[in-house]
């Protein structure tokens, strides 16, 4: 039984159990991967904590890891890129394996033959200023700057939060081009409403890795099915 530790936000949650169902071999339903979602929007903001701007997300975390354990998970995914931010202390907390949204993109970046090279990273501010790709993946990031970040990136995925995912193409799609343009080999979708809004139009005509899917294949993989 996996667990899923959602909420942040919501949509980004169900597309996580979208991309679980769709990205396992399955011929049935009895052919898919058992999991609870625990879906709770009511956790405080993780970029607004890290800036000191909110109160700990981490009690909030551990009370749907509590619950998770409660409903019988053997493993746990959270398709939320900040709340990584916690990881170790959520890690500590439990006997359950957390399995790392990084190492789900580092996984995916190889899955993809990504050649040599620096990738791009987009994300929230929380997880650019917390380093949880920078220090893990293993390559070079070219980050936005803050301009970018302000006009482009934060809006996009402020956007996708308020359910106005079409909207949140166009920025976020720039912010890619942007980075593609400075040399990145390919862009890493780091934050989970970023593939929502990348997906509302035209596809991009270089590698992105959406973390969402990644972390699909990743859980996949762990609790012994096979992914697509």
């Amino acid at each position: 039984m996996l667990g899923v530790l959602g909420g942040m936000g919501p949509l980004a949650s169900a597309d996580f159990m979208r991309q679980l169902t769709l990205l396992t071999r399955a011929e049935r339903d009895q052919d898919h991967v058992p999991a609870v979602l625990w879906s709770d929007p009511r956790v405080p903001d993780r970029t607004a904590a890290r800036l000191g701007q909110a109160e700990d997300p981490l009690p909030m975390l551990m009370r749907g890891i509590r619950g998770l354990e409660q409903a019988g998970c053997r493993a746990v995914a959270i398709p939320c890129n900040t709340a990584h931010g916690w990881f170790d202390a959520m890690q500590a907390a439990t006997t359950l394996p957390i399995l790392h949204i990084v190492d789900a993109a580092r996984e995916e970046l190889e899955r993809l033959e990504v050649g040599e090279g620096p990738i791009g990273l987009m994300g929230t501010a929380g997880t650019l200023a917390m380093g949880l790709y920078q220090g893990r993946i293993g390559r070079e990031c070219l980050v936005p700057e803050a301009a970018l970040m302000d006009s482009h990136v934060s809006l996009g995925i402020a956007l996708v939060k308020a359910n106005r995912v079409r909207e949140a193409y166009a920025p976020l799609a720039e912010a890619a081009r942007i980075l593609r343009g400075r040399g990145a080999r390919a862009v890493v979708l780091g934050c989970t409403e970023i593939p929502l809004g990348i997906a509302a139009g035209e596809a991009l005509e270089f590698p992105v890795v959406d973390t969402v899917a990644a972390l699909a294949r990743a859980a996949i993989r762990h609790v012994g099915y096979a992914s697509a």
